[in-house]
Formats: C-alpha cells, sequence, structure tokens
C-alpha cells in the first residue's frame, strides 16, 4: 500500500516507562506487527524513567535486534512521566509526534490511522481510541467488570471529530504545537502528582488556538491489570486527579469546588437508590476528584511559596501529595 507522504515526512513515537518489564515486552512485541510505509521515514523513542524491574535491559536488547523502523532506548534520570516525555521530545526528528503508553497493545493501522487522519484535516492534534485490552492471563473482562479495571477508555463512536482533551495513552501532536505550546509540565503526571499532565497540555494547545481531534481507527488496547482494579484505586485516582486540577485551574472553592462536590454528592445518593451502580461508581469518583480539588486549593498557599523548581521537586519527591510515585 502506498501514501502519500508529502505532509508529514517523518514521524517520531514517544513511550515513556517505568517499572513495567512484562507490559513493555508486550508493547514492543504489538510495534513489530504494525503497518509502515517505506517512503514514511519513522522513530521510535522508549525512555525508561529509572526502571528497577529488568525493563531497561529488555529494552537495551530489543536495540540490538533489527526493526522496520529506527529504534532509540534513552534513559531519564529525573523521575516523572513528563520529564520523560520531554526527554524523548528533545532528540525526536519527526514531523509528527505519536505518544503512547507503555501499558498498551497497538493496533498493526494505528501509526498510518494517526498520520492520515492530520493528512486528512485540519487538526493539530489527534486522539486516538482507547479499548480494554486483556488481562496478565490473556482474558478480557466482562462488560460489566471492565470500569472495575479504571482503563482510561477513549471511545467517541467511529466519525473522525472535534474534542477537547486527549489523553496521553494514543495521541499525536504535530511538531509546530510543541514548538508554540511548549514542554509538558513536570510538576503533573505519574512520578509527580500523579495524572493530568495531558489534560493541562491539552488546555495549552486550545489556549494557543490549535484544535484537538478524534481518530476512531487509530486503536490501542489497554492491558487490564489487577493492581489497578476496585474502588480503592479508583478513588484513589480521581482523587490525586483533583489535586492535580487544582495546580492548573483557577476554579473558586465557592462558585466551583464546593457546588460540584454537593452536586456529585447528592447524584452519588440517587444512584444508589435506584440500583445504578454504573453511574454510582462514576458519580463516586467524581466526589473524590473534587474532594481532592478541594484539598488541592486549601494547600496552595504552601506550594504558591515555594520557587518553580522546588515547588517541582517537592511534588517529584513526593511532598506535596502521598500518592507522588503514584503510576497511571
Amino acid at each position: 500500500m502506498v501514501f502519500n507522504t508529502t505532509l508529514l515526512p517523518r514521524i517520531t513515537v514517544i513511550v515513556p516507562t517505568f517499572n513495567r518489564a512484562a507490559s513493555v515486552q508486550r508493547f514492543l512485541a504489538s510495534l513489530d506487527e504494525l503497518e509502515f510505509s517505506d517512503s514514511l521515514p519513522t522513530e521510535v523513542i522508549i525512555v525508561d524513567n529509572g526502571s528497577t524491574d529488568g525493563t531497561a535491559e529488555i529494552l537495551l536488547e530489543n536495540s540490538k535486534r533489527p526493526h522496520p523502523f529506527e529504534f532509540v532506548f534513552l534513559r531519564e534520570t529525573a523521575r516523572g512521566k513528563s520529564n520523560a516525555l520531554n526527554s524523548g521530545i528533545a532528540v525526536s526528528r519527526g514531523d509528527l509526534l505519536i505518544f503512547a503508553d507503555d501499558d498498551v497493545v497497538v493496533d498493526r493501522h494505528w501509526l498510518i490511522k494517526h498520520w492520515e487522519c492530520h493528512r486528512d484535516s485540519d487538526f493539530d492534534a489527534v486522539q486516538g481510541r482507547v479499548l480494554p485490552g486483556l488481562d496478565p492471563q490473556g482474558h478480557p473482562a466482562s462488560q460489566s467488570d471492565v470500569r472495575e479495571y479504571n482503563v482510561p477508555i477513549v471511545d467517541y463512536g467511529d466519525r473522525i471529530r472535534l474534542i477537547q482533551n486527549f489523553t496521553g495513552a494514543n495521541a499525536s501532536l504535530k511538531r509546530e504545537v510543541i514548538e508554540q505550546v511548549g514542554l509538558f509540565n513536570p510538576r503533573l503526571g505519574p512520578g509527580a502528582l500523579g495524572f493530568s499532565e495531558d489534560t493541562e497540555y491539552s488546555m495549552r494547545i486550545r489556549k494557543a488556538g490549535f484544535s484537538i481531534g478524534y481518530a476512531p481507527d487509530a486503536v490501542v488496547f489497554h492491558e487490564l491489570s489487577p493492581e489497578r482494579c476496585g474502588r480503592t484505586y479508583h478513588r484513589r485516582v480521581e482523587y490525586i486527579k483533583g489535586m492535580g486540577r487544582s495546580l492548573y485551574r483557577q476554579d473558586s472553592i465557592c462558585f466551583k469546588v464546593f457546588p460540584a462536590l454537593l452536586a456529585c454528592c447528592i447524584r452519588y445518593g440517587i444512584y444508589r437508590v435506584l440500583g445504578n451502580a454504573q453511574k454510582a461508581y462514576k458519580s463516586e469518583g467524581r466526589i473524590w476528584k473534587w474532594w481532592g480539588v478541594l484539598n488541592g486549593k486549601l494547600g496552595s498557599s504552601r506550594l504558591s511559596t515555594m520557587s518553580p523548581t522546588h515547588r517541582a521537586r517537592g511534588l517529584q519527591s513526593g511532598q506535596s501529595s502521598p500518592e507522588a510515585h503514584f503510576q497511571d
């Protein structure tokens, strides 16, 4: 199959990883099954963020094997997914940069479908579809159990469309976006304040006048990890997201945070009475998210007295959150 490559002549795939040896092996295996174009040069940059479980050794060994793409293995010692992403961006040569998480496997058309969406649309950033994959034993989850795995499912249907935010598990940006918007915020994301580096970056993209689109055929499958399963994990995740939101959104405690928290509590009670478990589960998560926002706002005075450098170091070392090293 021949592709017109005059618009975006080179692609870079950037994947940060930390202590996910088995997941990385599955991801690498899916890369080897990808559909590539000889006229569309591609480099894959995997950035190890200080793994101690053999991930680095797997990547080093993989770098010695032949691939239909250029394989680049980097090490980033500064903790945090955002730091790893920024390290990959710094050495990348692509005109189109595609980001993926280390705990997904990609559909064989994934890379080409990202490129085709940019070629055929005016979008500056593109979100691909994220669907639930398999557990470590190779089994799918039932429809009723998928939500318990807390997978960041992204599915806006089967048509290309405009959306507000992208999820870093499966997204792509034109280089000009990064040149104008800048790098990822090292205060946010796994290894720092847990999450929200992609949400905050999406806000900056829109503020700069760029648009974000959805490409339904650029698909990845997110693994179902037992470590992510259950209400305890769900509550913790949403709380951390709320803490992150308190850093980059100017939400009024009186006019935004308290009303939203109260509304979520009411909805949760209604859904429990009606027996709607799925909506009750989501509402409970939103309660914890707004509780995180509230606690973040109440603690923001201490953060505001710190310099940006010390603030970033404090978040990465866990000084502002007991879950600072939580991985997504």
